[in-house]
């Protein structure tokens, strides 16, 4: 069975909302044979990260920048999983205020060196979540499981 690893830093009301939309998605009864592993950032480890055949990293941008919890998750990961994780998919959901693109250029910099392959274009919110951003948080979900049932 395919395994995917949801890490999240959860901290406000938009982004449990978006976490919850996520994991919606990614556990669809319709996607069979995927099991579907939820971690806080904080707690993720790199055996979580190996055992995983698939990504989807969930942050607030603070002051443009990932949370410290998901760059604690990276830092925890990166020389375990250099060699062993290249070419696994991955996709991300942020949010912010207001300048999360330094956020999103330090994470698709750290996937890069990773060698992880981006299955799915981040899901970028400023602002509290409407409806349109938690469909797009359920088809981020939804699309990267899909993709380890073939």
């Amino acid at each position: 069975m395919a395994r995917l690893l949801i890490v999240h830093h959860t901290p406000s009301p938009g982004m449990q909302a978006m976490f919850e939309a996520v994991v919606s998605g990614a556990t669809d009864p319709e996607i069979t044979e995927v099991d579907v592993a939820r971690r806080p950032a904080l707690t993720a480890s790199a055996a979580d990260a190996l055992e995983a055949d698939a990504y989807i990293l969930g942050t607030p941008a603070n002051i443009g920048y990932m949370s410290g919890a998901l760059k604690h998750f990276f830092d925890q990961i990166y020389y375990p999983c250099l060699d062993s994780t290249r070419g696994r998919p991955y996709g991300l959901y942020i949010h912010g205020n207001e300048g999360t693109e330094g956020a999103i250029r330090a994470i698709e910099t750290i996937t890069a060196a990773l060698g992880w392959e981006k299955a799915f274009a981040p899901v970028d919110v400023k602002g509290p979540p409407g409806k349109q951003d938690l469909e797009s948080c359920w088809e981020l979900g939804a699309t990267i499981a899909a993709q380890l049932m073939a």
